[in-house]
């Protein structure tokens, strides 16, 4: 069976203290008993302060350079993440790629670094507005796999979760349809199997992405290609954050 999973990307939001604080409020929720896997990405500097609080919260980097070491000042290589305490790391997120540059053979790159050091990846895929107008998504999206996941064997593409985000629907309030969302997921667990096999497409889990909220977690998760949310703003407010996961 899929792991269902909600991870709250923090982006570059919260200092320490109130990192720490609401951490602590999610971490006194979630039990090992919950029907989904419930991760945070935390800005990288509250990491060490985070991994202090016992929790069944899964920890991960936002960004990491794919080298080990070297003289790439102010970057955070694969193996301090690992060293960390954190073993999971988003790839490809559309503001990495946007804001950053961050291209297909480097994210292709990262993906080889985080496995090679068993640090899980959650690849992050989707498409901006202009390319779902044009009724050019699906191609959009094919390509971003192609480019920087399907190189993968069998027994490396099991160890990674996909993250469909409609670029459009991110931090505008604005919300891919139900039927929207259930699509790209049935299209990209569809190529997986394309790609690899009918067993493998059915173990990965597939997140959605796009301004998941307490509101239509619910529906969403519903779906049956829907394994689970990356969620944005939501996951700065704990009672949302605990709502979301209750939505399982």
């Amino acid at each position: 069976m899929r792991k269902k999973i909600v991870a709250g990307n923090w982006k570059m939001n919260l200092l320490s203290a109130d990192a720490q604080e609401l951490f602590s409020t999610i971490t006194k929720e979630v039990t090992s008993s919950e029907k989904c896997d419930v991760m945070v990405f935390s800005p990288s500097l509250f990491i060490s302060k985070l991994t202090e609080i016992k929790s069944n919260v899964k920890l991960g980097f936002q960004n990491f350079y794919p080298e080990e070491k070297g003289a790439f000042t102010g970057e955070i290589s694969i193996t301090q993440v690992k060293d960390s305490g954190a073993d999971n790391v988003l790839v490809g997120h559309s503001e990495r790629r946007a804001y950053f540059h961050e291209d297909h053979g480097f994210l292709k790159n990262k993906v080889d670094a985080a496995l090679k050091h068993s640090v899980n990846v959650i690849f992050c895929c989707g498409e901006p507005l202009e390319e779902r107008e044009s009724g050019n998504e699906l191609k959009y999206v094919k390509q971003q796999l192609i480019d920087s996941l399907f190189h993968l064997n069998n027994s490396e593409i099991v160890k990674c979760v996909i993250a469909y985000e409609p670029v459009w629907a991110i931090g505008t309030g604005k919300t891919a349809t139900i039927e929207q969302a259930e699509s790209m997921h049935k299209s990209i667990r569809s190529w997986i199997e394309e790609k690899y096999n009918s067993e493998i497409a059915n173990s990965i889990s597939i997140l959605y992405g796009g301004s998941c909220n307490a509101a239509n977690a619910e529906e969403l998760f519903a779906c049956p290609n829907v394994d689970g949310g990356l969620i944005g703003g939501a996951a700065l407010d704990a009672n949302s954050f605990l709502q979301i996961i209750a939505s399982f």
